[in-house]
């Protein structure tokens, strides 16, 4: 099936377990089968997923949010559980398999960590298998006391180089005032996720999401946008919305990147890391690079230069010293230098492992 998108799509806490009174699997297989029409139409889906601490509180009997760490952390480990157990039922129904992938910030953070985070996600997706992500609040203190998984949706929007993020919450949108205390506040329909007037709009506008709220949506909009994702903000108590979107039309809040989504993880590719070494390439490889967009392969390296470590960034040069490109790259110097003109296929036998059958792989690569 040809591929049309990639969507993370964001649900929270609140939704999924009807305001904390358990699960409501009724509505969950509503959104699932409406995803399944998303793949149906090409459109590839991760689902950021929370939810694990309020079910751990369901299935202990526990009626408040307890204070002690400890205690969030057991609730955590308990609900997830049955969170993951929900979402694997919902999408067997429709024949599809899911895959569980529990992540914290300096997952994302670590390039050699996030290489391999997004190395996991990628050959799910071209699996067929549904990604369901949550953050390891079981292991990890700063998520629970701090963290939201509307952050956590926006960094997976990077990190699976997502077109969309869709975020379905107790809300129908961003209003320009709460329409709580002023029904006729109109609602933001489309805006710059940049624009600084959203964060202001935003800051006094609370859901019922706990420690969530709109202000930490706007600014989850905000960090995808640098990675040239749109966001948009749902009320996911119709699962109809989903469908609405495929179809073009604009539910909600849509907060809009101001750079497409290649540009961006190019411009942030090339600005915002520093050379760790050098791979020497061979004319045939300059020539792929330029003209075909590949892929750098093993065999079109000559010579490798510095210390670099797995996910770092590195300098690709012709033969001549001249800068071709630069890239992440998923090797290390030393196992970079063994492999070097040699076909994919021989990295087994050279290293006894294969990490991936490129030295950089073209979504983490700028060609100059």
């Amino acid at each position: 099936m040809e591929r049309r998108g990639r969507w993370v799509i964001k649900i929270g806490s609140a939704l999924l377990t009807n305001n904390g009174q358990g699960l409501d699997r009724a509505l969950m297989q509503l959104w699932v089968d409406r995803m399944a029409d998303l793949r149906q139409r090409g459109i590839e889906v991760v689902v950021v997923s929370s939810g694990a601490v309020a079910e751990g509180m369901t299935r202990l009997g526990w009626k408040s949010r307890p204070d002690s760490v400890h205690e969030l952390q057991a609730a955590a480990a308990v609900g997830q559980m049955g969170l993951v157990q929900a979402w694997e039922t919902c999408f067997q129904n429709h024949g599809m398999h899911t895959a569980q992938i529990l992540l914290t910030h300096d997952d994302l953070s670590d390039r050699k960590r996030y290489l391999n985070a997004r190395s996991t996600l990628m050959t799910l997706l071209q699996l067929g298998v549904i990604p369901v992500i949550n953050e390891n609040d079981s292991v990890v203190t700063d998520e629970i006391r701090f963290g939201d998984n509307d952050t956590l949706a926006a960094l997976v929007a990077n990190l699976a180089v997502a077109e969309r993020l869709v975020i379905l919450t107790d809300q129908d949108g961003l209003y320009e005032r709460d329409p709580r205390s002023d029904p006729s506040a109109p609602m933001i329909r489309e805006a710059h996720a940049s624009d600084p007037h959203l964060q202001e709009v935003a800051g006094g506008s609370v859901s019922g999401l706990g420690r969530g709220g709109m202000i930490t949506k706007v600014r989850a909009a905000e960090l995808a946008a640098r990675s040239g994702a749109r966001t948009h903000i749902c009320s996911g108590r119709s699962p109809d919305v989903l469908t609405q979107l495929a179809d073009g039309d604009n539910p909600g809040t849509t907060l809009l990147p101001d750079t497409s989504v290649f540009n961006a993880r190019k411009q942030w590719l090339a600005g915002h890391l520093q050379m760790r070494g050098r791979l020497i390439l061979d004319a045939g490889a300059v020539s792929r690079l330029r003209e075909s967009g590949s892929s750098l392969l093993p065999v079109g390296v000559v010579d490798v230069a510095g210390e670099f470590s797995r996910g770092e960034m590195v300098s690709c040069e012709d033969e001549s010293g001249k800068r071709i490109a630069c890239g992440l790259v998923n090797y290390d110097a030393e196992e970079a230098l063994l492999i070097r003109r040699r076909k994919s296929s021989e990295i087994q036998d050279v290293l006894g492992y294969v990490s991936e059958p490129e030295l950089i792989h073209r979504d983490n690569m700028v060609v100059f």
